[in-house]
């Protein structure tokens, strides 16, 4: 078994957030560890619901803000649509995912967890102009 560790990074790669998720196979595919990380954090939220998330995707009526997202409402989140939205944004690159110093093109690699226990998460912003 291995253990991971998801990171959030800035696009200067300083990293903004962290956890820690043991008991993973040693071989896992890409999609398989962002619905992991995604279910993660939503039980995470879960557990307590409350106004603010700290998560990969936005829940839906949630207004961004500078750590995470303001809901309307302290809910409970569905992890299985959490994890739709993340499979989504990635394919729309709205982020990127990073394996030690790797970048993954595709949610179906296979990635050896005990290689590489660290895994990056890239918000990408999209840019406005006029």
């Amino acid at each position: 078994m291995a253990s991971v560790v998801f990171r959030d990074e800035t696009a200067t790669g300083r990293a903004s957030a962290e956890f820690s998720l043991p008991g993973l196979p040693e071989r896992i595919s890409a999609r398989e560890l962002v619905r992991l990380r995604v279910r993660e954090e939503v039980a995470r939220h879960n557990a307590a619901p409350s106004l603010h998330f700290r998560g990969l995707i936005r829940p839906t009526d949630a207004e961004a803000e500078l750590n995470g997202y303001r809901m309307p409402t302290a809910r409970k989140l569905n992890w299985e649509r959490q994890a739709d939205a993340a499979e989504a944004a990635f394919t729309r690159n709205g982020f990127l995912l990073l394996i030690g110093e790797r970048q993954i093109e595709d949610l179906d690699t296979e990635i050896d967890l005990t290689a590489d226990p660290v895994v990056s998460f890239v918000k990408l912003v999209p840019l406005v102009g006029g």
